[in-house]
């Protein structure tokens, strides 16, 4: 599984907020300057975990984004997925997509679903385990 820039840059701003915006809101601006993304793609990715309910503008003069639970509630595979979507790494019958079988000619006789499905629970179950607030700590070390 590859993941796109909206998932590498997306989890990289989310963790810069996390760190950043324990005690006030956090402006895009300081986020695409610490983390070297442009301003309008942040936009874009703040949206999506908008949307999902991770974060939370605020408006006005002191305004920006916050998380909008504790970083230790809020795991890699929240992020990801509402960035990304879906984490599997095929769309492959035996995943658990009721459209899967659309796109996988034989999949009743297919063994190597087998194969899918564990590489499928594998990232969904790393991803799941790690949480935000670890990665707050690890990079409050590093400064």
């Amino acid at each position: 599984m590859k993941l796109s820039t909206k998932g590498r840059y997306g989890l990289r701003a989310f963790i810069d907020l996390a760190v950043w915006g324990e005690n006030e809101p956090i402006s895009l601006t300081s986020i695409a300057e610490r983390q070297d993304i442009s301003v309008s793609y942040l936009e874009q990715l703040m949206a999506k975990l908008k949307k999902a309910g991770l974060v939370n503008s605020i408006r006005g003069v002191n305004g920006g984004y916050v998380i909008a639970k504790p970083a230790e509630e809020i795991s890699v595979g929240d992020v990801l997925r509402a960035l990304e979507g879906d984490l599997a790494p095929v769309e492959c019958a035996g995943i658990g997509s009721d459209k899967a079988t659309t796109h996988c000619n034989g999949s009743a006789h297919c063994v190597s679903k087998i194969v899918w499905k564990r590489i499928n629970d594998s990232i969904n179950n790393t991803v799941d385990s790690i949480y935000i607030g670890e990665l707050v700590k690890e990079s409050k070390k590093e400064q």
